[in-house]
């Protein structure tokens, strides 16, 4: 497979929550592939080492302004040129950790309104353009969450649950376009997402479960894979050309857990899935 191939499916993407993690890792795989990206952050500050790269455009967009948000992504295609995105990948969000009735619920309200209707305005502008153009990727970065819900993060399981549902109606609706869809479902990695997300009640509160959960998963993700591989996976499924689900992650949680879930009656799934995240 040759190094630039990619190039000659997609010249320019539009990719959210570049300033880190998995969004860092995609916008540096499309870069060394030759292709331009714009790439979004709520600081463009922390988007300066990717702007020393020349085809490299940063943007300021923050989803908790969705009308904001969607008017820089129309702005930014304009100022992209003729074809304007060919891809864009929606991967920005955030996680809260807190009981689901310990925390306001205009803080899970707000998660929501960010990871998912933000999420799908991008999504819908984004498909308004591709599909008179009759090409083009859409990829929405959802979670493995979807399978396996986090312990104490019911917004953003919630969230993602809903996300992947979109891109499942969006892959019927695209059929037969030009235009494909991914689903892209990343499992644990190793970057700063447990870092970002500070717990939104004290681990001590009335829930002895609490401080477990958050150890498993600041285990899980401290011997995760780096998010590099994250990006092949992603290289992968562009170069198939084709909609569908993409699962990334170890092979434990990428192959063999998706396996045992549909398999497994839901009690014991739901069982082993305490276990493993330490709120058994």
């Amino acid at each position: 497979m040759a190094a630039k191939e990619l190039s000659s499916r997609y010249r320019h993407a539009f990719i959210t929550g570049a300033s880190g993690g998995l969004g860092l890792a995609f916008a540096k795989m499309l870069l060394a592939e030759g292709i331009r990206v714009t790439g979004t952050a709520r600081d463009v500050a922390r988007l300066a080492s990717l702007a020393k790269d020349t085809r490299f455009t940063p943007l300021a967009l923050d989803l908790a302004d969705a009308p904001g948000a969607e008017r820089a992504f129309r702005e930014a295609e304009v100022a992209a040129g003729e074809g304007g995105f060919d891809l864009v990948i929606n991967n920005a969000g955030y996680g809260l950790f807190g009981a689901f009735t310990e925390v306001d619920f205009s803080v899970w309200q707000a998660q929501v309104d960010a990871l998912l209707s933000a999420t799908a305005r991008l999504s819908h502008v984004g498909l308004r353009s591709m599909l008179p153009r009759k090409r083009g990727t859409l990829v929405n970065v959802s979670s493995l969450a979807v399978e396996f819900p986090l312990p104490f993060m019911s917004g953003y399981n919630m969230a993602k649950a809903a996300l992947s549902a979109l891109s499942e109606s969006l892959i019927f609706e695209t059929r037969g376009t030009g235009v494909t869809v991914i689903d892209l479902r990343p499992g644990d990695y190793r970057t700063a997402f447990n870092q970002a997300m500070q717990p939104t009640v004290h681990l001590s509160a009335s829930d002895p479960r609490l401080a477990s959960a958050w150890r498993e998963l600041e285990s899980h993700l401290a011997t995760a894979p780096l998010a590099v591989a994250a990006a092949r996976d992603l290289r992968r499924a562009l170069m198939r050309g084709r909609s569908g689900t993409v699962r990334s992650g170890s092979f434990f949680q990428a192959r063999i857990a998706p396996l045992f879930s549909r398999l497994a009656p839901a009690r014991v799934r739901r069982a082993i899935i305490a276990r493993y995240q330490g709120a058994s």
